[in-house]
């Protein structure tokens, strides 16, 4: 290749990397100026409030109300001694709700249970929503042991107004074969089993 022709294919890559330079820098700077370009649409329109920070809240929670929540605790059959932590709570209906129970084997051997709930009045059921519950699943306490397990619930909103306060009470019952009798402990020993 001549020089001449060297030259021109030179001056022909540097016109390309100007014009390739100038649409990058064209590019960012684009869309740099958009950020201002958009709040000042935002302001024009009222799309946007941008000159007020906006309140974050939830839109579910009725602050209008509270209802007041009862628990309580009983056992079946368990040589357990179980409460709640709290027996009354007020709540907003839409507001996520924690609350806690204590359970206590108070034997020398390990226990399984199983919670089942009740509500009063028996309309506020179809409104409580449980999110975490030690309900759900059966519970074995070595002995001595003692356990809080919370309770993650929402009232839903369309509680009707004329249930002031809910009674949530929980009844932990044994699990078959979850406390095994002396007698059988034996049998099974005698068995080899």
């Amino acid at each position: 290749m001549s020089a001449d022709a060297t030259a021109a294919v030179r001056a022909e890559n540097r016109g390309l990397f100007v014009r390739l330079a100038l649409i990058a820098a064209a590019m960012f700077a684009f869309g740099y100026g958009l950020v201002p370009f958009y709040e000042t649409i935002c302001r024009v329109t009222g799309l946007r409030d941008i000159d007020r920070p906006a309140e974050v809240r939830n839109t579910q929670v009725d602050v209008s109300r509270k209802v007041r929540i009862e628990l309580d605790a009983n056992t079946r059959g368990l040589p357990w001694t179980f409460r709640p932590l709290e027996t009354v709570v007020d709540v907003n209906p839409g507001a996520v709700n924690h609350v806690a129970y204590e359970i206590v084997n108070t034997t020398d051997r390990p226990v399984t249970g199983q919670a089942i709930p009740s509500y009063a009045p028996r309309d506020a059921a179809a409104h409580f929503r449980k999110l975490d519950c030690f309900c759900f699943t059966t519970q074995t306490l070595a002995p001595g042991e003692r356990r809080v397990m919370p309770v993650v619930f929402v009232l839903d909103p369309e509680l009707p107004a004329d249930i002031p306060t809910i009674s949530l009470s929980y009844t932990f019952f044994v699990v078959e074969g979850g406390a095994p009798s002396a007698d059988r402990r034996e049998a099974g020993v005698a068995r080899g089993s």
